[in-house]
């Protein structure tokens, strides 16, 4: 299959499906104008950023993913050519799991950030070795220095070494989304206020006058927070004060479970219309769905057996504690755990067709984000970019993408749950 490129190659020879649509700017030459992202109902494209060794699967197999700052520049200004809005920089203490080596988040979005000049860092912060005053005063500074472009995603902890191992108590599982609906109350709190006072918990504050304050911008009211989970407490924490809600894969049933319920618990709060959805999903795409299916075979028969069991371990030991005992990876089977956050359920694992037929599924069951990882960074990034996005643009340029029953039905059956012991992900 012939490739979209974005810059400078002619298009009058691609198949229909490949062609940009109407409502794409097109050049003198025939190009897809680089900034195809101009619908504002749009499904946005996050990616993972590799500041940590290992790349985003828990396997032996070969990859073309590097972890050192030249590498990501390159990546991130790929990335932002092609049209991705946002990356994910992960946040680590220690080594664990495959990851032997740990950049820290906010700097290295901040080194992003100097080399991009539209797209947006989520930097992870970690409550208890990060307190919400040194987090809001780095935070807004960096938004100043890249005109706005900085957000933070406030991860609660699932790895009990790394609190333990600096100092950090080790909470419950409730306790520990208790600290970071504080945490988040904090940030908005400084962020926005001119004098902020708090009495929590966790975290105190009298009087504090944060300056300068984050960019104002109109579409947010300070940098935008993300959070995830799959718990009660997580869902809360979405409801009552995040404006995004990660999400691991997932079937279509859970996918549509976990929307229906934190939207109900944000209308409860009066925040129906105040916190959006992003949803994780590795992606494969090859010219043929048996190809995209071996790549993601071989991935798991070369996985770190022993890494991913103890990775396992560790996730459903920090979720045991739940309501429900329902933790992010509580229905994780060994194959999910090789990808991180169960991204292989996602099934964004096909030909460039396949995958943006489910991306528009994902968009009309209510996300806004999708959050991609790869396995060869040094290519996958603008392969996608140039396959697979702006077949997402073209049926979305349609109508598609809207209607939850209409694309049910027409993709539903790829995500419906299934008992089954296979390893085969699509």
């Amino acid at each position: 299959m012939t490739e979209v490129t974005l810059n400078g190659t002619k298009n009058d020879h691609l198949k229909e499906e490949e062609k940009p649509s109407e409502e794409q700017a097109v050049d003198s030459n025939g190009a897809i104008d680089s900034d195809i992202n101009h619908a504002s109902d749009r499904v946005k494209f996050a990616y993972w950023v590799p500041n940590v060794s290992g790349g985003l699967v828990i396997s032996k197999v070969p990859q073309r993913t590097s972890w050192d700052l030249e590498s990501n520049v390159r990546y991130a200004q790929t990335a932002e050519k092609v049209g991705f809005e946002y990356a994910l920089s992960q946040i680590r203490f220690m080594a664990g799991y495959g990851a032997d080596n740990q950049h820290e988040p906010v700097s290295f979005s901040q080194a992003l950030l100097h080399s991009t000049e539209k797209l947006i860092l989520i930097a992870a912060l970690l409550p208890g070795p990060w307190n919400p005053a040194i987090a809001a005063k780095q935070i807004a500074s960096i938004d100043n220095y890249s005109k706005g472009r900085i957000a933070v995603n406030v991860v609660s902890g699932w790895f009990k070494l790394e609190f333990t191992s600096i100092g950090q108590w080790w909470l419950d599982h409730a306790e520990r989304y208790r600290r970071s609906n504080e945490f988040i109350r904090c940030l908005k709190g400084i962020w926005t206020e001119d004098s902020f006072t708090f009495k929590g918990d966790f975290y105190q504050f009298h009087d504090y006058p944060l300056r300068p304050k984050p960019v104002t911008r109109s579409d947010r009211p300070h940098p935008e927070i993300f959070q995830g989970g799959n718990s009660v407490d997580a869902r809360e924490n979405a409801a009552t004060v995040s404006d995004y809600y990660f999400m691991n894969g997932n079937t279509l049933e859970g996918f549509q479970e976990q929307i229906k319920d934190v939207r109900q618990r944000a209308e409860r709060e009066g925040r129906l219309d105040k916190v959006k959805f992003a949803i994780n999903g590795f992606v494969v795409v090859r010219d043929t769905e048996e190809e995209a299916i071996k790549v993601i075979q071989e991935i798991q028969g070369k996985a770190n057996k022993e890494a991913v069991e103890a990775f396992g371990d560790a996730v459903k030991s920090a979720g045991a504690s739940a309501d429900g005992k329902k933790g992010m990876w509580a229905d994780s089977k060994f194959e999910d755990l090789v990808q991180y956050n169960d991204g292989f359920k996602t099934k964004l694992i096909g030909t460039a067709e396949q995958v943006a037929e489910r991306i528009v599924l994902l968009k009309a069951l209510g996300a806004s984000i999708i959050l991609c990882a790869f396995l060869h960074y040094e290519d996958d990034i603008e392969a996608f970019g140039k396959k697979v996005l702006p077949l997402v643009r073209k049926l979305e340029a349609e109508g598609r993408g809207k209607s939850e029953e209409h694309e049910v039905g027409i993709t539903g059956d790829v995500y419906r749950a299934r008992v089954t012991g296979e390893k085969t992900v699509a």
